[in-house]
Order: structure tokens, then C-alpha cells, then sequence
């Protein structure tokens, strides 16, 4: 079973160091225990997910350069996230405001390799079937 994500659910980006809130801004009707669910839009970089602490992908510029500067000893850098798409919805059936929610078990690729996920729905008790 799959729980919704609510406003005070976190991500956590499998190149990252640290979990990161989930900000809900695609609705404001539906709630989940009190707290505004998300969709699948609830994706974008900065506006929706915040920095994952440390980014260790070689694939991030930064990373990369910080890296090469340093003679090869990987320098990790803050992790911005920078979605590759919107969540993967797993549920595509259950919708609000006419997109697919986001549930405790979706994921998202993050264009510097990471593949992000949820960490804490937010909320124990709404599931999606």
C-alpha cells in the first residue's frame, strides 16, 4: 500500500547526503490529515523540493570541477536538485485536480544520475489503492 505525500512529506536523492521537504503547489484543495496532498507535478527544483545537502555524482558539473581541482579526490558539492521529468506515477488511476497523486513509492530521476524518492510520506493514515 501506498501512503500520499502531504506538505511535510521529505525526499531524498540517492546521490545526495540528506533528505529534503516536499513543498505542495499544484493544489491546495484536497488535504491529507490536514495538509495539502501532492501531485506528481510537485516536481520542480528549488520551487517544490529543496537541496539535498551533498551531491557526490560526478556527473554534476560542480561536483565534477570541484573534483578535477582537487586532483581526482571526489569534492562533493550542495545538491540542487535538478529534476529529469516530474515524479513516475505509481497509482496514475488516483487523481487530484485531474493529476496523479504522489505516493510514498513514486520516484524521479534527477538529471545528474541521482534517482530521488520519497523518504516520509508526510502523513500514516491516507492510502492510495
Amino acid at each position: 500500500m501506498s501512503e500520499l505525500v502531504a506538505a511535510s512529506g521529505t525526499a531524498m536523492c540517492s546521490m545526495g547526503t540528506a533528505p529534503a521537504p516536499v513543498k505542495v503547489t499544484s493544489q491546495t484543495k484536497v488535504m491529507t490529515q490536514g495538509k495539502p496532498a501532492a501531485t506528481i507535478t510537485d516536481s520542480q527544483g528549488g520551487a517544490n523540493i529543496g537541496p539535498f545537502g551533498m551531491c557526490t555524482s560526478l556527473a554534476n558539473p560542480a561536483v565534477a570541477s570541484a573534483t578535477a581541482a582537487a586532483m581526482g579526490v571526489l569534492t562533493p558539492q550542495p545538491c540542487m536538485p535538478v529534476p529529469a521529468g516530474t515524479w513516475i506515477a505509481t497509482k496514475p488511476k488516483v487523481l487530484i485536480g485531474g493529476k496523479p497523486c504522489l505516493t510514498s513509492d513514486c520516484k524521479m530521476m534527477c538529471a545528474y544520475a541521482g534517482s530521488v524518492s520519497i523518504t516520509f510520506p508526510g502523513q500514516v493514515k491516507v492510502t492510495a489503492t
